[in-house]
């Protein structure tokens, strides 16, 4: 891991995330019926719920509002005073979100994948581009992920982050007990 971005990695207490496009890979379905569906990935949730037992408090901010990102963040466990669903434009949400915490911006990631994401990526400790993620948004992210939004990106990060903080290895070495 590049030492600068182990540096940026060991200073997180809370981490954003995008939905559409980062916990997700973007798509949107819809039944005839307007009833809406979306893939989350199993693998990028086991890494929330790596970083929320180990005291990294994670975020969700989103353009839309889905029933089923209340779903998701409800199963994950997610704090609801965490999560913001229909912020088009997410700097109002954001200042709410430091308001609530009291994080200063060193402390905070944010993973995203197009340029509705640079606003906050700009204010933030640690920004992240998904690996699919737009190339005008990878250009101005301190770090860009190998994998793509909703194949596993999230994970990668909280992996990331959490051995920056000397956590991952003991961590993984009790799956083996």
């Amino acid at each position: 891991m590049n030492k600068d971005i182990a540096s940026l990695a060991r200073k997180i207490k809370l981490i954003i995330l995008d939905v559409d496009g980062v916990l997700t890979d973007g798509s949107l379905y819809f039944d005839n019926q307007g009833q809406e569906f979306k893939a989350f990935n199993s693998k990028d949730g086991h890494g929330i719920r790596l970083l929320l037992e180990n005291g990294i408090e994670v975020a969700l901010i989103t353009g839309r509002e889905s029933e089923l990102v209340k779903h998701r963040a409800n199963n994950l466990k997610l704090s609801p005073e965490l999560i913001y669903q229909g912020y088009r434009d997410k700097l109002p949400a954001f200042a709410d979100l430091l308001k609530k915490t009291g994080y200063e911006k060193e402390q905070i990631a944010y993973i995203g994948d197009d340029v509705i994401d640079l606003p906050i990526m700009s204010r933030v400790g640690f920004s992240i581009a998904v690996g699919d993620a737009n190339w005008f948004v990878k250009d101005h992210s301190d770090w860009v992920c190998s994998v793509k939004g909703g194949k596993g990106a999230v994970r990668e990060v909280c992996e990331l982050i959490l051995n920056a903080q000397g956590k991952l290895d003991s961590l993984y070495a009790a799956y083996l007990q």
